[in-house]
């Protein structure tokens, strides 16, 4: 009697679990007749990890969404330092390019009107140079210099520029001419630039000596003279420098009072406007994007936060916290849309801009620098106390131990249940293929000795007939 062998393959099913079965005697495909009843006992595992791989997404979102926020509130917090509204003095020219102006603290505010009619300068004198045949002395303002045999105007040149205790510049000049000045501006009279050489290297040109002079300039009517350009005592807490002569008309010097920095104040305030804007456009992304209603498996993450309760009631505490007046603060300077800092006006025939229905902020530059220059301590009070109240508002979601962590942490613990559940699942589901192989291997092997038990009958049969009997 013959048998149809029954064995098992080597290739393995997803679970690693052999699934081929050869020697069919049924002729019925066994494995895909297990893959489908597989098929259907493994569902519960797609729906589990199709869950898992929604809350895994959720959880990057919201830890997007919490970093975004916890920047925010540090943003928020800066308006709460001292050195935002530190005060400071300006001082403007109205042509600093022929006098400028820079102040230290305790100027008087106020304005100065500042001519200029000679503007300081150094002493000069002027020298023909003959390169020694023999190392030369020279001596310039009593100091000795040594000139080598064959030197150059240059080599002299630099040997005095690199000097620090000369008391004179030198430069030569196209034809090797040497030019000496003096160090310092300011009046010299006619004694300046003693030079000696009896060596004949330095031949002094006639008429080119030109004395030392001293700025000459009035401030407020008031004449005055300076050594130097650079005038400090005029103007108690201001530094002139004087870099031309004036025309017809003088110079006006005008001192502010001490304020806090318009610019740092606008500074800080549009780049906390800018990381709002983007916080507050992430998370309205996120509520408003509706998950797929046929998902891809790329796809199972999209909308997991669509219309979330708890991130929706947040964004209103955000925007309720631009405009609504703090408490205790007076009227006109009690929340930042008092200082410009809005959700624009309308746009169109009444209609509002789309940026603004979402709650994007805008500065008005001209709103912010007229509150600063008439109010600055009402700027500065409103901007701290609405600090910490903003803050308060993003910390009880976002800092370590709020909500939002607390979502995370909830997270987390689901999809670790989940994956603890599908191991758990899966190892039933392998035994169970196991078992449906080793059942449908017996079936083939009854089938098999059936048919050749039927197929024996039959010679039988047949061999009767023939032999008559």
């Amino acid at each position: 009697m013959s048998t149809l062998p029954v064995s098992g393959s080597s290739s393995s099913g997803a679970l690693g679990v052999p699934i081929n079965i050869t020697g069919l005697g049924s002729g019925l495909d066994t494995n895909a007749i297990i893959s489908a009843l597989m098929a259907v006992e493994r569902e519960p595992v797609t729906r589990m990890s199709n869950e898992q791989a929604k809350l895994q997404a959720q959880q990057q979102q919201l830890q997007s969404i919490q970093s975004s926020l916890q920047q925010l509130a540090f943003s928020a917090a800066e308006f709460s330092l001292p050195s935002v509204f530190e005060t400071s003095q300006t001082v403007t020219s109205s042509e600093p390019t022929r006098v400028s102006a820079t102040t230290s603290a305790g100027a008087g505010p106020g304005g100065h009107e500042v001519t200029v009619t000679q503007l300081a300068n150094s002493s000069q004198r002027t020298f023909s140079f003959v390169s020694p045949t023999a190392e030369d002395k020279i001596t310039i303002d009593g100091q000795e210099i040594a000139v080598k045999a064959g030197a150059s105007s240059q080599d002299l040149a630099d040997t005095i520029n690199s000097d620090s205790e000369a008391t004179v510049y030198a430069a030569v000049l196209d034809s090797g001419t040497l030019v000496l000045s003096n160090r310092s501006t300011g009046a010299t009279g006619a004694e300046f630039i003693k030079v000696s050489d009896s060596g004949g290297t330095l031949t002094e040109v006639a008429g080119s000596a030109r004395e030392g002079k001293n700025a000459e300039y009035a401030i407020d009517g008031v004449a005055g003279t300076s050594a130097s350009n650079t005038i400090t005592n005029a103007i108690p807490g201001v530094s002139l420098s004087l870099n031309g002569l004036t025309s017809t008309d003088p110079v006006t010097i005008n001192v502010a009072p001490p304020a806090p920095s318009a610019s740092a104040i606008q500074a800080q305030v549009q780049s906390f406007v800018n990381l709002y804007n983007s916080t507050i456009g992430a998370i309205q992304k996120q509520l408003t994007t509706k998950p797929p209603t046929s998902p891809t498996t790329a796809e199972l993450g999209v909308g997991s936060l669509f219309g979330d309760n708890e991130l929706s009631s947040l964004l209103n505490r955000l925007r309720q916290s631009m405009y609504e007046p703090i408490a205790q603060l007076p009227a006109g300077m009690s929340s930042p849309a008092d200082i410009g800092v809005t959700t624009g006006g309308p746009s169109g025939a009444g209609a509002s801009s789309q940026a603004s229905i979402e709650g994007q902020l805008t500065v008005n530059a001209t709103t912010l620098a007229n509150a600063i220059q008439s109010n600055p301590a009402g700027v500065e009070k409103m901007l701290q106390s609405w600090s910490q109240e903003f803050q308060s508002v993003v910390n009880d979601e976002a800092q370590p131990g709020g909500s939002i962590e607390a979502r995370i942490t909830g997270d987390t613990s689901q999809i670790s249940e989940l994956g603890r559940q599908m191991s758990t699942l899966n190892e039933l589901l392998n035994e169970r293929q196991k078992a449906l192989q080793a059942t449908y291997a017996k079936l083939e092997g009854v089938i098999s000795q059936n048919q050749s038990q039927a197929s024996w009958l039959a010679s039988q049969t047949t061999s009767l007939n023939a032999s008559g009997i």
